[in-house]
């Protein structure tokens, strides 16, 4: 089959992934899962987020994590931050991107952030032009772009209106998150159809809430996004967003691009037993269902493809 693009798929498991999940794990054997995510062919992992320890305590020690992890690859680290003091420490700690949430609703900005949107708006021109100065790759990712768990449906005139804003301060990237999993194929069209261009990298963040997200990420593709977000297993949710349920499945998501045709250029088989090793460190089977079913007739090999 002929190769219809490269994707990159960012693994989002080790910060979204594990920061809603009851077992708190500890920095070492976070590290070591960025460690096996690396080893799997990922080359874009959301590593750590900086944020207050007594509101996501699953996230503390991202310093420590960030030390144990083999830094000799190629992989860019990235790191989640929500205010100029998550920036300060992701620079001192060596991140190689950072990314910021912008909320694309002001009820989901205060109970996420505390915070509106015109001022995290601000906040996110601020950082693209920190991350610009600094030497760091920096992402705006805009939460609740399909939909909001507090003020319902977002217009995507609202949302192109702040994303053309965004763009304009000229980020590395920009990301449409489906923070809820209230997307369908047809809102993800035309939100990344109407941004995506020549010169610009478009992303998507979907969760699986309403089993639509493994369907967005092939419309995200097909309308022109280069970069898709995924979390290991399945894991994660947001905290402050009520009924957010996991990620799409970095392992479901490699199955389903490499089977149509795209190059991922990450190993099926390793990131299946790394998925299955994370079920064991959070003590609970994972949404996910490639690592359990395998694939048996070779679709997302090369000579599947």
């Amino acid at each position: 089959m002929h190769v219809l693009g490269k994707v990159s798929v960012c693994d989002v498991g080790p910060r979204d992934g594990l920061q809603n999940e009851r077992r708190v794990l500890e920095p070492s054997v976070r590290a070591e899962l960025c460690d096996r995510l690396a080893a799997a062919g990922l080359r874009r992992v959301e590593a750590v987020s900086f944020v207050r320890d007594d509101r996501v305590p699953a996230m503390a020690g991202a310093e420590a994590v960030l030390r144990s992890i083999d830094r000799t690859s190629d992989v860019r680290w990235a790191a989640l931050v929500l205010n100029a003091r998550g920036y300060r420490r992701a620079l001192d700690a060596g991140v190689d991107e950072i990314r910021y949430g912008l909320p694309v609703t002001d009820a989901f900005a205060e109970r996420n952030q505390s915070t509106c949107v015109s001022a995290a708006l601000d906040l996110a021109l601020r950082l693209v032009e920190s991350a610009r100065r600094d030497g760091l790759r920096c992402t705006i990712s805009l939460a609740v772009s399909f939909g909001c768990p507090f003020e319902g449906r977002v217009p995507p005139e609202s949302v192109l209106a702040i994303a053309e804003k965004v763009l304009a301060a000229g980020p590395d990237e920009l990301v449409l998150a489906d923070s809820i999993g209230t997307g369908v194929p047809r809102q993800v069209r035309r939100l990344v159809g109407a941004l995506a261009s020549p010169g610009r990298v478009i992303g998507c963040h979907f969760h699986n809430t309403r089993n639509t997200g493994y369907a967005n990420a092939l419309a995200a593709v097909e309308a022109g996004a280069t970069v898709l977000d995924a979390s290991l297993g399945g894991l994660g949710g947001c905290p402050f967003a009520p009924g957010a349920t996991g990620n799409i499945a970095t392992e479901d998501l490699v199955y389903l691009l490499e089977g149509m045709g795209y190059d991922t250029g990450i190993d099926l088989d390793q990131l299946r037993m790394c998925s299955l090793w994370l079920a064991e460190q959070v003590g609970h089977e994972l949404p996910g269902l490639v690592a359990r079913a395998g694939d048996p007739c070779g679709i997302a090999s090369p000579s599947g493809r």
